[in-house]
C-alpha cells in the first residue's frame, strides 16, 4: 500500500512516518507538513492511504481530506490528533480510522488491518497465485464444476485483464491441442466460468469483447497484481505451481526478485 502522512509539526511528522513505516504492508510513506503540498502531491501521485493530523495550519485536515476524496476516491483517510472533540466531524467525512496522539506503530497496523477488510469486502473475489492457485469468495474457496475451469480462470488471471483468443487459450492449456476437438469444450468452459460466477454475484468478472476474453482485474484482490504494484507479499519461488504454463510468469517473476 502507498501512504501519504501529514502533519505541520516536523516532530509529529517523523514519529508518525516511522509508524507506518514500521508496517510490512506499506511500500512507501510520503510525509508532508503542508497540506498545501500534501494536495499538489496526491493530484499527480494516488495513494492507498492518508494518514492525517487534523488541527494543522493553512486549510486543516478535514478540508485537505474533503479535497483527497476528490482528486482520489479509493484513498482511505485515517485521521490522527490529541483533540477527541474532532471525532464526530472526522466520522462524517466517512474517515476509515481515527487515532490519538501519540500514534504507535500498533495503533496504525489496526488501522491498516481493518482498511485491508474494508477493501476484501470491497473485492468479495480473492485470489491466489503464490503457491498454488485458489480463489477465495468473501473467504470461502470458490469451487469450480471442472478442473479445467479453474485453469481457464487461473491462465486469465494471469493475462492481467489482456484480452485472449480461444486458440490462445487452447494452446496453453492442452499441451497437443486440436482446434475441432478442444474448442467447443473451451466454450463449456466459459459457460462454467460465467456460472460459477454469476452464483457468487462477480459475473461482471469474465468479459468477452468480440473474439477476446479476459477478466476485470478492478475486481479482484489477488497477490500476484499487489506484488507486480508494491513489491508485496514476497515472492518466494511459487507461483500457480499445478499449472506448467506458469512457469513463463514464475521465471519473470524470479527475475524482478534478484534484480
Amino acid at each position: 500500500m502507498i501512504a501519504i502522512a501529514v502533519d505541520d509539526e516536523p516532530l509529529m511528522l517523523g514519529a508518525l512516518t516511522k509508524a507506518i513505516n514500521a508496517s510490512d504492508d506499506i511500500s512507501s510513506v510520503a510525509d508532508f507538513t503542508s497540506c498545501e503540498d500534501a494536495l499538489d502531491y496526491i493530484r499527480s501521485n494516488p495513494a492507498d492511504i492518508a494518514f492525517l493530523d487534523i488541527n494543522m495550519r493553512g486549510m486543516g485536515g478535514l478540508a485537505l481530506a474533503e479535497k483527497i476524496i476528490v482528486s482520489c476516491p479509493d484513498c482511505k483517510i485515517v485521521f490522527c490528533t490529541g483533540y477527541e472533540e474532532y471525532a464526530i466531524p472526522a466520522f462524517k467525512l466517512h474517515a476509515s480510522g481515527y487515532l490519538m496522539k501519540p500514534v504507535s506503530a500498533k495503533d496504525v497496523q489496526v488501522e491498516i488491518d481493518n482498511i485491508k477488510g474494508i477493501r476484501q469486502r470491497e473485492k468479495p473475489l480473492t485470489v491466489k497465485c503464490f503457491g498454488t492457485f485458489e480463489v477465495y469468495a468473501k473467504g470461502e474457496k470458490l469451487t469450480f464444476k471442472r478442473s479445467k475451469t479453474k485453469e481457464l480462470f487461473a491462465f486469465l488471471v494471469d493475462r492481467k485483464g489482456a484480452g485472449v483468443t480461444v486458440a490462445e487459450i487452447g494452446v496453453a492449456l492442452w499441451e497437443n491441442y486440436e482446434e475441432q476437438k478442444n474448442q467447443n469444450y473451451i466454450h463449456q468452459l466459459f459457460h462454467d466460468l460465467r456460472q460459477t460466477l454469476e452464483a457468487i454475484g462477480m459475473e461482471e468478472i469474465f468479459e468477452r469483447n468480440n473474439y477476446l476474453y479476459s477478466v476485470n482485474i478492478e475486481k479482484i484482490e489477488c497477490d500476484y497484481y499487489s506484488y507486480l504494484k508494491n513489491g508485496k507479499p514476497e515472492f518466494i519461488g511459487e507461483y500457480m505451481s499445478q499449472y506448467s504454463w506458469a512457469e513463463v510468469t514464475c521465471g519473470l517473476l524470479w527475475e524482478k526478485k534478484n534484480k
